[in-house]
Parts: C-alpha cells; structure tokens; sequence
C-alpha cells in the first residue's frame, strides 16, 4: 500500500466522548487507517492521542487544532488539512455544543410520571433552558460550532473528498423542524437553538448529498442517542446523571436510545462507515441503539426535511460563508 492508497479520517470533537470512542473503533478495525484528530484543546488532543496509540505502536494519529465555532480557526485548519494530506476518505462532523443556563425543576417534576417524561428525558424539551450566546465573531454559538463550522470546512476541503468519500454529521432526534426557522437560520430568536440547528445539520446534509451525487460523495446524518459526556455533565449536573443512570438502563425495554456511554453512542457512526454506499439513504438518520440487553444496534428514522428547503439553507450558508471569508480569511 502507498501512502497515497492509505484512507485518512478526520474527526471533529475527537478528543474525548462519541469522538474518541469512535476514533478507537475505527483505528481497531482498520490499524492502517490514517486518523486527524481535530480538536480546539491541544492538551486533550495531546492525552487523547495517547490513549489510541497506546497498544498501537503502528498507529497513524495526527492533531490539527481547530475551533470549529470559529470560522478564522476553521480557515487556518484547513489549510494545514489541504497542505499535509491529499485526500479524506471519511470526515466525522462530531463536535457539537448546547448551553443550558438552567433546568426548569418545575416542568421536570410535574412531567416526570406523566406521558411526555420520555420524550422530556430523551430530548430534553420542556426541560432545559438555553442560552442564546454569540461567538466573538458575532454567530450564535450553537450554529456556528453545531453546523456553520463544519460547512465552511466542508467548504474549504471540499477537493480532498474523492469518490466514494464519506461524510457522516453527528445529528440528534432532539432536532426539530418546529424549531427551525429559515427566516432565522443562527435561530437568533428561537428558544430552542440546539434542535434548531440539529434540524439544518439534516437539511444541510440531504442537500449536499444530492448535490454530490454525480461526484460520489456521500453524506449522512447520525445520532448518538443519549451519552453521558462531558457535553451532557455541561446540561446537567454530574450528581443528576448519576442519581438517574439506573432509571435510563430500565428505561432501555422501551426506549433503546439511552445508548449511555460513548462506545455504543458512536455505534451508528461505525455502522455507516462500513456499510456500502449504495445501500445508505441520505433521507434517514442512521440512530445508535442499545437492546435491554447490552447489545448494540443502528436502527433509522425518515428525515423531517425536504430538499428544496436544504437548498435554500444552502443558499444562505454560502452568503453568510462568503461575508465572513471577507472578514476572516487570510
């Protein structure tokens, strides 16, 4: 095998979570694999490439640093990606961000043994109270670090990804076409931006998979189902998690998603990667499931998106990419 014929992957968030177990599935199932870590923490990048070579001292694992809620930082990551590698054969669009400011107690006590207590604790609706930050660019944080970022590296990487290439968004059955507004695509005035923008990760990838159909270029959605990681520690406290934990192992007889911890979270991303391209339908996402007893599973679901409103978000992604190429790229 030349060095030309080596697969590479780079996966986003791939310093701890879905990320890094995903990272060490893949690596144990192809050991010539290439792997890019791109994470926005050198340290944790640093201790997470650690952890996949250790026992693997013929392990391919590179760092790139990048912020992908920052499109100056996405800018200069992708330009290292374009000068050092020749070709991405998977690029796992996995970091993700929701801030929470506070969890209505109220809502979730008086929802707790009524009807709507699975869908509260499995998406988090009527539940968590977000915030509407913005990045030191001036995006809402959670578009920009959920869905923009990747775009505009989609965008800039975008001659590496040859036939056959697989590009796979971490999604979440928390994104809402409810809560989606194409007048309002940063969801700058929603209450719900993280399953605002979960929903125009969807639209964002039917659009570009049909746009890359002549290429053979594939893209495709994904949920983790819900894992304890640092990302939910950040939702709720630890002492909440740990209190539940035995309540969201039963709750596996009926609602298979409480996937738990990162290995079985990333089990729909190993999935779609090994799967034929040709027998993957970019109008499903492709869920992590877990049976009541253990056993790992990828179940799909029928995308809530049409494809003339994921080329409309296109449209606008690429303005915005556009305006802010102008301020930021050097």
């Amino acid at each position: 095998m030349t060095l030309s014929d080596q697969k590479v992957a780079l996966v986003t968030g791939a310093n701890g979570g879905v990320g890094l177990a995903l990272c060490e599935r893949m690596l144990a199932e192809n050991p010539k694999l290439k792997l890019i870590l791109a994470c926005r923490n050198l340290a944790r990048a640093i201790a997470a490439k650690k952890v996949l070579t250790t026992g693997r001292p013929a392990a391919s694992v590179d760092i790139v640093l990048m912020d992908v809620s920052s499109v100056a930082s996405v800018y200069r990551a992708a330009r290292e990606i374009s000068q050092a590698y020749d070709r991405l054969d998977y690029l796992f669009l996995n970091a993700g961000f929701m801030k929470v400011t506070h969890v209505d107690w109220q809502s979730f006590f008086g929802r707790l043994f009524t009807a709507q207590c699975v869908e509260m604790l499995a998406t988090g609706k009527g539940l968590l109270v977000q915030d509407g930050q913005k990045t030191p660019e001036g995006l809402q944080a959670v578009f920009a670090t959920n869905l923009f970022g990747h775009y505009v590296l989609l965008r800039e990487v975008d001659a590496l990804l040859r036939r056959g290439a697989r590009v796979v968004w971490t999604s979440s059955v928390n994104a809402s076409s409810a809560e989606f507004d194409i007048a309002d695509v940063q969801c700058a005035r929603g209450a719900e931006p993280y399953a605002s923008s979960k929903h125009a990760v969807d639209l964002t990838s039917v659009a570009l998979s049909e746009r890359w159909r002549d290429r053979g270029v594939h893209s495709h959605v994904t949920c983790p189902g819900l894992v304890l990681t640092n990302l939910t520690y950040g939702i709720l406290p630890r002492w909440f998690w740990t209190l539940i934990v035995p309540l969201l192992y039963l709750m596996r007889v009926f609602l298979p998603s409480n996937t738990i911890d990162p290995y079985h979270g990333s089990e729909a991303h190993v999935w779609v990667a090994n799967q034929r391209a040709e027998s993957l339908d970019p109008a499903l996402k492709y869920c992590s499931r877990v049976s009541v007893l253990g056993n790992a599973y990828t179940d799909a679901l029928k995308l809530d998106v049409t494809l003339d409103e994921g080329e409309h978000l296109l449209d606008q992604l690429s303005q915005l990419e556009l305006d802010m190429r102008q301020k930021f790229k050097k």
